[in-house]
Parts: C-alpha cells; sequence; structure tokens
C-alpha cells in the first residue's frame, strides 16, 4: 500500500520482500479468504500505549476506501458478521489486487531479498545477501513476531533500537489462552466444544465465541481478551449471557438438584460442557443462597490462565515502536528524517476481525503519501 502510493506521486519505489514469495501472511488469513478489513472500524477497535495515535490514519484512509480498491478489481465479497469483510474466493485475489496496483504505480519488488545490515549517511545503504541498494526514504514494513513459521522476526523492532528509536514491550497478542494444570485435567478432554460468552478482562468486553482446546480456551472471545490479558489475571467468563439459568429451580424447591440444574445450564452450553461445569461447581446445599451463589457463578467464572500459546498461535503481535516516536500524519521518525514504520511493526494492535489489516493500509497510505 505505502509502495502503491509513493509510486502514484512518481517516487522510484523497491519493495524488498524476505520472504519468497509477498503477501504470505496475507494468503493465510481469513481460513484462506483474506478478512480484508471491517465496516465498523474505529479508534476503539485499536490498542497502544497513545489510543489517539491511530486517528489520523484511520480517518484519512477508511474501510471504504479499500472496498473501492477491492470493486475496482472486481473482487466478489461478503460480510460475515459484526462488519467483517471477506473474498468469496480466496486471499490470493487481495495480494493480486495490491501487486496489479504496484505494477500499475511503477513498483519494483525483489522477493527473497532479505535485508543484512542498514547504514545511514547521505540516506539509506541497505544491503542484502546478494545487492545493495540506496534510498533517500526508508519504510520498515516487516510486521511482528507473530506466525514465525511464516518468516516473522523481530528485524523491525532491532532497526528501530539500532536508530535510538523506542519499542514498547511486545507480547503476542489475538492468541489462544492455556489452562493451569487443574483446570487442563478438568476440561480439555471437551477439546472442540464452543458456546458463546462473554468475555472480560480489565474494563474489556467481547461477546463471541469460546472454544476448548487440548490445552485451554480459544475462540473469538479468547483471541479479543487476550490483547488485554497480563500474566496472573483472572479472565471473567459469563456462560450464560442475558440468561437467568436457574431461575425455574428457585420457583420449584423440589426439583433443585444437581440434574436439574444440569438440565437448565444445557439450554445455554454445549450439553457436555454443562455437565462438567456442573459438577465440579455444585452449590454445598440447594437452597435460595446456594442458587443464587451458583447463577453469579455461572456468569462470574474466574479463570487464572498460566500462559498463552506464544507468538507460534498469535494473529498479532502487541506492542512495538513507540508512537512517541513517529508523528501519527506520516509514520515517519522524529528521530529520524526518511525513516518511516507501518503496520504491525508499531505499537497498533487491532481487535479481531480486519482490523489488523485497515491499520496496514492506512498507515501504509499515509507514509505513502509522504515519503
Amino acid at each position: 500500500m505505502c509502495a502503491i502510493e509513493s509510486g502514484r506521486r512518481g517516487r522510484r519505489v523497491l519493495v524488498l520482500e524476505r520472504s519468497e514469495r509477498i503477501g504470505k501472511k496475507i494468503l493465510i488469513s481469513g481460513g484462506g479468504r483474506c478478512n480484508f478489513t471491517n465496516l465498523y472500524c474505529q479508534p476503539e477497535n485499536f490498542l497502544s500505549s497513545n489510543p489517539h495515535f491511530c486517528k489520523s490514519a484511520l480517518a484519512r484512509y477508511t474501510p471504504a476506501d479499500f472496498i473501492a480498491l477491492v470493486e475496482k478489481h472486481g473482487i466478489a465479497y461478503h460480510e460475515k458478521t459484526l462488519g467483517q469483510l471477506f473474498c468469496d474466493g480466496s486471499s490470493s485475489q487481495i495480494v493480486a489486487l495490491l501487486e496489479s496496483e504496484c505494477r500499475d504505480a511503477g513498483v519494483s519488488i525483489e522477493v527473497s531479498q532479505a535485508v543484512q545490515s542498514v547504514t545511514r549517511g547521505n540516506g539509506f545503504s541497505i544491503r542484502t545477501e546478494r545487492s545493495q541498494f540506496h534510498a533517500s526514504s526508508l519504510v520498515i514494513a516487516t510486521g511482528g513476531l507473530s506466525i514465525p513459521k511464516m518468516g516473522a522476526t523481530a528485524f523491525g523492532y532491532e532497526l528501530a533500537k539500532q536508530f535510538g528509536i523506542a519499542v514498547r514491550e511486545c507480547r503476542p497478542g489475538l492468541v489462544p489462552l492455556t489452562f493451569a494444570d487443574d483446570d487442563q485435567k478438568a476440561y480439555c478432554d471437551l477439546s472442540g466444544i464452543s458456546a458463546e460468552v462473554v468475555a472480560l478482562v480489565d474494563g474489556q468486553r467481547f461477546r463471541e465465541k469460546m472454544l476448548i482446546t487440548h490445552r485451554g480456551l480459544s475462540g473469538p472471545a479468547i483471541l479479543q481478551i487476550s490483547s488485554y490479558w497480563k500474566a496472573g489475571q483472572a479472565i471473567t467468563l459469563d456462560l450464560a449471557p442475558e440468561r437467568e439459568v436457574l431461575r425455574a429451580l428457585g420457583e420449584t424447591p423440589a426439583g433443585r438438584d444437581l440434574a436439574s440444574a444440569t438440565t437448565a445450564l444445557r439450554a445455554a452450553l454445549p450439553a457436555r460442557f454443562a455437565e462438567r461445569w456442573m459438577q465440579l461447581h455444585t452449590p454445598p446445599e440447594w437452597t435460595n443462597h446456594g442458587l443464587a451463589k451458583l447463577e453469579r457463578q455461572i456468569h462470574e467464572w474466574k479463570v487464572v490462565p498460566n500462559g498463552t500459546e506464544g507468538y507460534g498461535k498469535a494473529e498479532v503481535t502487541a506492542g512495538g515502536v513507540d508512537t512517541d516516536e513517529l508523528s501519527a500524519k506520516t509514520m515517519e521518525s522524529r528521530k529520524v528524517p526518511g525513516l518511516y514504520f507501518i503496520g504491525e511493526v508499531v505499537d497498533i494492535t487491532g481487535h479481531l476481525g480486519g482490523f489488523n489489516f485497515q491499520w496496514a493500509w492506512a498507515s501504509g497510505h499515509c507514509a505513502g503519501q509522504a515519503a
């Protein structure tokens, strides 16, 4: 996106791609259909040490702008849920769109060009294994640490540090959470079971599906909350949003027992999960007080994960190049003229659902208009 915008301005642009092909992360995104943006993209859908930083870029390049590009290329798409737009066909269509726009803008792309060193004198000198390049502007669009098997490295952060630019601590984002041993033994044989829940931590709240895995919890609700979760914190799960599960039991004292409570919970959860959860949370006595406490637990199940599945399973990297170091309008370093950072390498992390792609397009567009 940055190369396209720069090329359209008549700049001589070269994209150096470390991998043997471009857009590998695009190709695997959205189950191979690329969730390329979100209709409801707002600054509130992003976390950062400076929540205001993303506003300028997102306002200047909107989902409608990228949708217009998709439609220009005749790519059919659909809304899945919650404003998430996917290709009807394949994510390779988005890569082809970007390649086509680069060609039209006169942009050169070289693959299998791993950068070995960057020095700055009169402009920038970039050395790879087989070439050396010189440029007046250098844009770092290297992504984060997520999915190392796709070629992710710390190169962007290391380069920032080389030039004295601060980097906020990185951590896996949009990542499955792992259970402590006791919870693993209690629930992980139910791997594959999912349910709609509300997940809460640190004032953040997401109502979506939760999935039990062989190591802990995943699914959209958990991936969303993971970006805000910190080690040692409990997450709160409402297993029956907007339902009074045990209300009928309170009205019929004769039916207050484990079997009746389990039947009631099955209306909100898959049967096996409802049975297991109720076995592990049986109240000491089936009084009004015991029922009220059990109802609260259903809506406030506290789980303390012992960690995450790490960068191997993380969709994004939270943290990154400190936004205080960059111009919100151009993405240019305040310390090093001509050096720009865009996309995931910056300390801007979107929610699940096309927001990280929209940040990539928007930040790339801004840098491309300035570099």
